[in-house]
C-alpha cells in the first residue's frame, strides 16, 4: 500500500492541471498495482487549503485511512523518540508518520520533513513545481 503525504498529493493536484506527466504520476504509474490511501489527516490539511468538492474529488480513488487508538500510541512513541533527538515533527507529519508504521505502507512525500523516521518505508519523490 502506497500512504500519499499531503505533500505528494499537492503535487499530484499540480502535475494533473498542467497535464504534465512528473514524478508523482510516474512514480504512481510504475506503481500501477499498489492501492493508494491517505491518512485522515491529509484530508484535513488538504481541506484547509481548498473546498471540500476539490478535495473529494482528488481523494475519490484513495483509501482513506481513520485515526485509531493504535495509530495513537504508535504517533506517541515515534513523538518520544524524535524528542529525544531532538527532531521533533510537526504534528499532522507525526500522525501521517505514524499511520504509515502501522499500516507498514510506502510513505510517498515531497518534502524533506519526514527523512529522518527510521524503520519507514519511504519514497520521497522530487516537487515537480510548475511546467
Amino acid at each position: 500500500m502506497l500512504l500519499l503525504d499531503t505533500s505528494a498529493l499537492i503535487d499530484l493536484e499540480r502535475e494533473l492541471a498542467y497535464r504534465n506527466v512528473g514524478p508523482i504520476r510516474a512514480y504512481l504509474g510504475r506503481h500501477k498495482g499498489e492501492e493508494l490511501s491517505c491518512s485522515t489527516v491529509t484530508v484535513g490539511e488538504l481541506a484547509s487549503g481548498g473546498s471540500q468538492a476539490a478535495v473529494q474529488v482528488l481523494l475519490r480513488h484513495l483509501r482513506k485511512l481513520p485515526i485509531s487508538e493504535a495509530i495513537a500510541y504508535r504517533a506517541g512513541e515515534l513523538d518520544k523518540k524524535q524528542m529525544r533527538k531532538g527532531q521533533r515533527l510537526g504534528e499532522n507529519d507525526n500522525w501521517i508518520a505514524a499511520t504509515a508504521l502501522h499500516y507498514s505502507a510506502t510513505l510517498v512525500y515531497t518534502d524533506g520533513d519526514l527523512d529522518r523516521i527510521d524503520g519507514i518505508k519511504r519514497a520521497r519523490l522530487h516537487n515537480s513545481g510548475s511546467p
